[in-house]
């Protein structure tokens, strides 16, 4: 791999180094939500739900859809949801 693309993968593991960012990202592994439905699925405030969410949909993880004034966010790559379900399994061994 060259630099660049081990800068990239790094930047991508620390963006889910970040528990509300994993707990964000369980909250929409089933279906997009609004961002106060994200809110409520994981107990936190509006301003540092939309930060994160805005971080995940920067770097391609998340699809943001605006539709009248709510704006939803879905998992764009569920090979990262695999990807935690394979680092869970490992701590469970």
């Amino acid at each position: 791999m060259t630099h660049g693309e081990l800068e990239q993968i790094a930047q991508h593991f620390r963006l889910l180094g970040e528990p509300m960012r994993l707990r964000i990202l369980q909250a929409l592994c089933q279906k997009p939500r609004s961002v106060n439905e994200v809110v409520t699925a994981v107990g936190a405030t509006q301003a540092n739900v939309s930060k994160h969410l805005s971080l995940l949909a920067a770097a391609g993880i998340l699809t943001r859809e605006k539709n009248g004034q709510c704006v939803y966010y879905g998992l764009k790559d569920p090979l990262t949801l695999k990807m935690c379900e394979l680092v869970r399994s490992q701590l469970a061994d």
